[in-house]
């Protein structure tokens, strides 16, 4: 287009070293981009992507996750994705290549192009729309055998409206502080399966174990005990980390997205008891349990992971506020989590025919990068290693169906803000 390379150029010159770009994305009828560099905030970009030439590959995409189609079982949806795009490497890269295509308008692709000419490597701030929420930013395929996370630093971006709000809170980071761990909470009832496996299940967890240490807080024992509300939140108030691992579920709204802990019916609450559990809403952590609770919202440390299905499944919503809003709102600055269902270690055994710990070795991954001096950077890090390794072997539990699930939404303090 008429300008463009002298635009890429302006760009460059003089960007720091590591330049910082804000994506973000609107379903209009067609899908309008907008993003401007955190250096040249006076130059803003706008780009218009017809919706035909979007929507097929996203269909594609949607088939090819996890997350159960309507009326489709969540057996059913891991069989499919087992048999699907992102399983097979030849047609995951043409699915990934082609959501490159799609997605990163010409013009801010010669842009970056011209910052790694010159040395400098780019970090993407990326706030997805609706139709975009299980778009895996960091695995697209963007060159022969690059991804994203090959040439840029990629997080997510929570709307400003959240992380510049006068009432939120930011955490300091202490990395000697306590680290909350919540493995596999039961759920009152038995209606939610453990995501790790059966009670002794989770020797893939001994390093994250031993890399805690007594820096530790939670149940007892810590995986697989139980744990309620009233409980984590006074840990939560004092503690640098927070890592959840187990189950969350969707809703209609962002606010009722759920995460399932040992609550039984006496606790309060804003969700509706699931026979003898009440399940903790986004809601719950932003506001407080009812209008009526002095204590208002939680306090949440300064870096949260939670490996559970659709757990960042914000920017799925029209509104998109729900966990990751919540936490960011309570005080966290970087949080990790997943846009789609994340397969489980017996999930993967099941389509490998034999023991693969992907799940396990993710959650090993995320809490190690959210203990490292820049979560953002040692998540793609790993997710490069893992894009290689999938490229080497073609294995099911090397497949993006778990790595390029995950993504981490950092949200610096607001006066950090261009």
């Amino acid at each position: 287009m008429p300008g463009e390379r002298g635009s890429a150029g302006d760009v460059a010159e003089g960007a720091p070293d590591r330049p910082r770009v804000q994506l973000k994305y609107a379903d209009v009828g067609d899908l309008y981009v907008t993003w401007r560099w955190e250096h040249a905030p006076e130059r803003p970009r706008a780009y218009a992507i017809p919706r035909a030439a979007v929507q097929p590959v996203l269909d594609r995409l949607d088939e090819s996750v996890p997350s159960p189609l309507p009326g489709e079982s969540v057996t059913a949806a891991l069989d499919r994705a087992f048999r699907g795009l992102l399983s097979d490497p030849d047609r995951e890269r043409g699915l990934s290549a082609e959501l490159a295509g799609a997605l990163l308008p010409a013009p801010l692709a010669a842009e970056l192009n011209a910052l790694l000419e010159r040395g400098r490597r780019p970090h993407l701030r990326i706030q997805g729309s609706p139709s975009l929420g299980r778009v895996p930013w960091e695995a697209l395929l963007v060159d022969a055998d690059r991804r994203m996370v090959h040439e840029a630093e990629v997080s997510l971006l929570v709307p400003a409206g959240v992380r510049n709000a006068p009432s939120r809170r930011v955490s300091g980071w202490d990395p000697r502080g306590p680290v909350v761990a919540v493995l596999d909470p039961p759920v009152p009832g038995g209606m939610l399966a453990p995501v790790l496996g059966p009670a002794g299940a989770g020797a893939g967890l001994d390093a994250l174990r031993e890399r805690l240490g007594s820096r530790a807080r939670g149940a007892e024992p810590l995986l697989g005990g139980a744990i309620d509300r009233v409980r984590l939140r006074a840990l939560l108030a004092d503690a640098s980390r927070l890592l959840y691992v187990g189950h969350v579920s969707s809703s209609d709204h962002g606010l009722d997205v759920r995460m399932h802990l040992s609550d039984g019916p006496a606790q309060p609450g804003r969700a509706a008891l699931l026979g003898a559990h009440r399940p903790l809403t986004a809601a719950d952590i932003a506001f407080g349990a009812s209008e009526d609770d002095t204590d208002g919202g939680w306090l949440i440390p300064a870096r949260v992971a939670l490996m559970a299905c659709e757990s960042g499944g914000d920017a799925g919503f029209a509104e998109p506020t729900a966990l990751v809003a919540a936490l960011v709102r309570g005080g966290a600055e970087h949080v990790t989590a997943a846009r789609w269902t994340l397969p489980t270690d017996a999930g993967f055994a099941r389509a490998a025919g034999e023991h693969a710990p992907a799940f396990s070795a993710a959650i090993d991954a995320v809490d190690a990068a959210q203990e490292s001096a820049d979560p953002v950077a040692a998540l793609n890090a790993w997710q490069r290693a893992c894009a290689e390794t999938w490229a080497r072997s073609g294995a099911v539990e090397h497949s993006p169906l778990m790595w390029a699930a995950i993504s981490t939404t950092w949200s610096p303090p607001p006066r950090h803000e261009p």
